[in-house]
């Protein structure tokens, strides 16, 4: 059973950086594209940033440039590097996996999600 699990959320104010991290378990992990979301108060859960087997990423047009997705396949995490940030970046994030393998960034189709960790951004 595939578990992940978010952590790295908090309070902090705009210009500030937070790095999420996501450890996955469950299954091999090098296969499949790892994608973070969020979740703004009020609003649908929206796409960040997506990074694949072979390590090429996908990004929101919100946050390129900003922020950051990496993975270790030999930790088995994920991470969400987040610089600049921003009151509107305010949401409940959340880490996702990929219900196949060795796909595009942009293709996956997540089937795991994490609890979610929760950022804020005070202006």
């Amino acid at each position: 059973q595939v578990q992940l699990v978010e952590s790295g959320g908090g309070l902090v104010q705009a210009g500030g950086s937070l790095r999420l991290s996501c450890a996955a378990s469950g299954r091999s992990f090098n296969k499949y594209t790892m994608g973070w979301f969020r979740q703004p108060p009020g609003k649908e859960r929206e796409f960040v940033a997506a990074v694949n087997w072979s390590g090429s990423t996908d990004y929101a047009d919100s946050v390129k440039g900003r922020f950051t997705i990496s993975r270790d396949n030999f930790k088995k995490t994920v991470y969400l590097q987040m610089n600049s940030l921003k009151p509107e970046d305010t949401a409940v994030y959340y880490c996702a996996q990929d219900a196949g393998t060795w796909r595009g960034p942009e293709s996956a189709e997540y089937a795991y999600w994490g609890q979610g960790t929760q950022v804020t951004v005070s202006s």
